[in-house]
């Protein structure tokens, strides 16, 4: 189905829409091998490419990798260093900051930043500030000296207690980062994702999973480091997660919806739990439905994220705020308390 078909070059990095502002367009990055990537652009002037360690917007100062006006370049990027390519327009200067939309981990799954999409005013989200993800208990040593690499200082799991005892991660202590969670039954929830006809999928996660997205923008708000929220899949309750983050910093819907998407193509689902034995957690209805799902042909998989006629489930979720309360906006002031006053302060640290 045509609405099916998201953009792949979205999941890899940003995609510079074309605008007064940028002579830059279509910029990105894609691995080529474990020791470099093709850093792709659109534009009938020379490009300098630098490369840094941190998202620097102006990439003054920097020593240039290379210049080139073939709208491609292959640089020497290690997956296991996180690192972001400054490019700048030889014409008027501009500048676009790219990056690997997914963080390439060897044992993790749909870990993701959310840097590089145009929000309010054209500014575009910072790189390396907020990240996404699935479960994460099966890191590999490499991905653990990666991921302490980030600089994450919070990581919020959105995870029900029952997942987490079955599946716990150890990246908190590994990173020294601030872990939060909130020990709900995902029971109630596992009633709620099975949606009555003409109902919308996540109808009601949205209070459900309040305090937890509550403690989200908390952190962002603080602004004390980057942050790390994960579910299970990093698909449905993370996805909403990214929604709200993305809504209030005034990404597009469009934009919003297919980053979502990129789910489907970037889970990893044989690292999202170990192999259960359901019998090791007695009265754990996610220990059940894990080890049925691993028992399948060809185990756990990765399923495209549309109803049955064929819409997709958060672009309905999205309608669902709109009808309930009025939009994202007042469903992020009534129930999360992020008003004006903080979505102002949000756009001022993660735009740029």
């Amino acid at each position: 189905m045509r609405n099916r078909r998201w953009n792949v070059a979205l999941a890899l990095t940003l995609v510079c829409l074309p605008t007064s502002a940028f002579a830059l367009e279509a910029v990105g990055v894609e691995r080529v091998d474990s020791d470099h990537v093709r850093v792709t652009w659109t534009d009938k002037d020379p490009v300098s490419i630098s490369v840094a360690e941190h998202d620097t917007a102006s990439g003054k100062g920097m020593r240039v990798t290379t210049r080139s006006t073939a709208g491609e370049a292959v640089i020497a990027s290690p997956e296991d260093q996180r690192r972001y390519f400054i490019l700048r327009d030889g014409g008027d200067g501009s500048v676009v900051v790219a990056a690997e939309r997914v963080v390439p981990l060897e044992r993790g799954s749909n870990f993701r930043d959310l840097g590089g999409y145009v929000g309010a005013g054209g500014k575009r989200v910072v790189w390396g500030r907020i990240f996404r993800s699935g479960a994460l208990p099966m890191l590999s040593e490499r991905d653990y000296r990666l991921l302490a690499s980030l600089n994450l200082t919070t990581i919020v799991d959105l995870r029900a207690l029952e997942e987490r005892t079955i599946a716990p991660d150890a990246l908190d202590d590994r990173t020294g980062a601030l872990f939060v969670s909130n020990d709900y039954s995902i029971v109630p929830l596992l009633t709620a994702m099975q949606p009555k006809p003409g109902q919308a999928m996540y109808a009601g996660t949205e209070i459900a999973l309040a305090p937890q997205y509550r403690a989200i923008f908390r952190r962002l708000l603080a602004n004390d480091g980057a942050i790390l929220f994960h579910c299970s899949a990093g698909q449905d309750r993370t996805g909403i997660a990214a929604a709200l983050i993305l809504s209030a910093l005034g990404v597009d819907r469009a934009t919003i919806v297919a980053d979502y998407h990129l789910s489907t193509q970037s889970r990893r689902p044989e690292n999202e739990m170990p192999k259960l034995d359901p019998e090791e957690f007695p009265g754990n209805p996610m220990a059940k439905l894990y080890a049925v799902a691993q028992a399948r042909p060809g185990g756990m998989k990765a399923e495209p994220l549309f109803t049955s006629a064929g819409k997709s489930h958060l672009a309905e979720f999205l309608d669902y705020l709109d009808q309930r309360y009025g939009g994202v906006e007042s469903y992020l002031e009534s129930q999360l308390g992020i008003g004006r006053k903080e979505t102002d302060t949000l756009r001022r640290l993660y735009l740029h």
